[in-house]
């Protein structure tokens, strides 16, 4: 029996009918902890993440959970509502005592005292969205690529100032983009305006964009992810104000919802089923490879032009602005 249950091929096709059979009439299940001893694989792997409230989280998770069945593993998810390092070393271990074979960290939260990751040794370990290091392997989606498309494409337009309303400040892709922005702006000239953070929320984006409405340049928004850009759009269409003939808008993160906001919003796609698919093949390679050097992986980005950026207003008291290019 055991032999069938292992899936050895050494059984002859009728025996082993008769032994499925019975397995199945008896409830029979293999002990995955005793074939784990012997062939050195529990097939499990754990996701250690803070939320699940995200557009993001949801989707890579959905990849993760994919590309694992389909190499024949589970999936163990460890939430972790305390952002701190200690959080998720306790959810390290607690993983590890509980038998897989690696763990994925959505580590999008930045810790106060911006340290690296350092976990107990003895585990794969990937990383998405985070500072972790050298040590250990990343993938992430090309924050930086993203906002200075989204920046250049309102540059180009003829804008000759974009505001930014940020993500959260302990958040590590609203820092990459909010540094890719500003960048961006200097390097064409612009001394960057003030930052309005946001908490990714689309009341948030409504509450910054009612700070930036008194604002003389305001002529063009980037927000740092979709749903603050819907905030900020309705705050817009509150105040009077045309989009874009009055104020464009880009978003980040091309939410299927976002083709129906109105008007339709440019925003930057990311491939959050890319980044997941990614993440448990680079896992998948370490244990396999468990010496094998640490890479880190950016998943690219796309900018998706809709109807919510147009060219740039002539504001009084200046010349009208000539796009770039």
């Amino acid at each position: 029996m055991s032999r069938v249950a292992n899936g050895m091929s050494n059984v002859e096709e009728l025996t082993r009918e008769r032994v499925l059979t019975s397995m199945r009439a008896v409830g029979y299940r293999p002990n995955g902890a005793a074939r784990a001893l012997k062939y050195g694989r529990f097939h499990t792997v754990g996701v250690i993440m803070f939320t699940l409230e995200t557009l993001g989280n949801v989707r890579t998770l959905d990849a993760i959970a994919t590309e694992a069945a389909a190499a024949d593993y589970s999936v163990t998810l460890m939430p972790v509502p305390d952002p701190t390092l200690g959080a998720v070393s306790g959810a390290y271990r607690r993983l590890s005592e509980q038998s897989v074979d690696g763990v994925i960290i959505i580590f999008e939260a930045s810790l106060l005292d911006r340290v690296e990751i350092t976990l107990p040794p003895g585990l794969p370990v990937v990383v998405i969205d985070s500072n972790a290091g050298s040590g250990y392997a990343v993938v992430d989606t090309d924050q930086a690529q993203g906002a200075r498309m989204a920046t250049e494409h309102l540059l180009s337009l003829g804008h000759r100032q974009v505001w930014h309303i940020a993500g959260p400040t302990t958040s590590f892709s609203a820092g990459h983009r909010a540094e890719s922005w500003r960048a961006t702006l200097q390097r064409a000239g612009i001394t960057p305006p003030p930052i309005v953070h946001g908490d990714w929320s689309t009341e948030s984006g409504h509450r910054a964009m009612l700070k930036l409405v008194g604002e003389r340049d305001l002529t063009a928004v980037f927000a740092a992810n979709d749903q603050m850009a819907l905030g900020a759009m309705k705050a817009l269409h509150e105040l009077g104000r045309l989009i874009p003939t009055d104020v464009s808008v880009v978003g980040f993160d091309d939410m299927d919802e976002s083709r129906a906001f109105w008007p339709p919003l440019t925003t930057v796609r990311q491939n959050f089923r890319e980044v997941g698919r990614v993440a448990m093949a680079r896992l998948l390679a370490q244990i396999e490879a468990p010496d094998a050097a640490p890479q880190t992986t950016l998943i690219p980005t796309e900018l998706m032009v809709r109807a919510s950026t147009g060219p740039a207003p002539t504001l009084p008291g200046r010349p009208t602005a000539t796009p770039a290019g």
